[in-house]
């Protein structure tokens, strides 16, 4: 078997599992979410914009401290207990190498789901829809754990985090809907969330696999 070929198995193998991993991490995102909406108490208080935007604002930090932060301690450490700790000697673990990727990789996730959460907040008019502020952060916190984690196992077992990244887009979509029909009524509404999937259908059909030549 050539080394082409190889990749290519290897390639379908792991995408099978992680697009399985995907499916288990979606469905349980999916209860999460709709058990805390559902199930948490409305919250007090939360009938001005200032009082919303102070919550959505503690939800991000809770964020970042043990999605964001625990990542740079990680780091951190693995440079303090090997020769790792002088960066220029390119000296990396593959612990290290996975650990400094989900840092990267949080980083870029921290500020879409930041800006998503003041959006959704934004249109949340009291404390019951205060909820789905608090559950989209619970659901974004236990997802970058399981990417983390999952990445850890196997490069695959990483899909177990993407509800991080969908559950972001999502509530951008939700908010840039809501903005839209506040700005042209159906149609305005329409056209962000249309777009955007038009986006997506050129990046699938720019990115589709070629069926490597024997």
């Amino acid at each position: 078997m050539s080394e082409q070929a190889h990749d290519w198995f290897d390639f379908r193998r792991q995408r099978k599992v992680g697009i399985v991993a995907i499916a288990a991490a979606s469905f349980v995102a999916l209860t999460l979410w709709v058990g805390i909406d559902q199930l948490m108490t409305p919250l007090v208080g939360m009938d001005s914009l200032g009082a919303r935007m102070l919550l959505t604002l503690k939800c991000v930090c809770v964020a970042v401290l043990f999605c964001l932060v625990t990542g740079i301690e990680a780091v951190a450490h693995e440079r303090l207990r090997s020769p790792a700790f002088d960066p220029l000697t390119g000296f990396e673990t593959r612990r290290l190498r996975i650990n400094l990727r989900y840092l990267q990789n949080t980083v870029e996730q921290t500020i879409v789901f930041g800006v998503a959460l003041f959006g959704l907040a934004a249109y949340s008019f009291d404390g019951a829809a205060m909820r789905a502020v608090v559950a989209t952060t619970v659901v974004w916190i236990v997802a970058r754990a399981a990417f983390w984690l999952g990445y850890h196992r196997s490069a695959a077992l990483r899909g177990l985090g993407a509800p991080s990244m969908a559950i972001s887009m999502i509530v951008l979509l939700y908010v840039a809907s809501r903005f839209g029909r506040e700005i042209a009524g159906v149609v305005g509404a329409a056209v962000p969330v249309v777009a955007f999937l038009a986006i997506e259908a050129v990046l699938f059909w720019g990115t589709r696999p070629s069926t490597p030549r024997r």
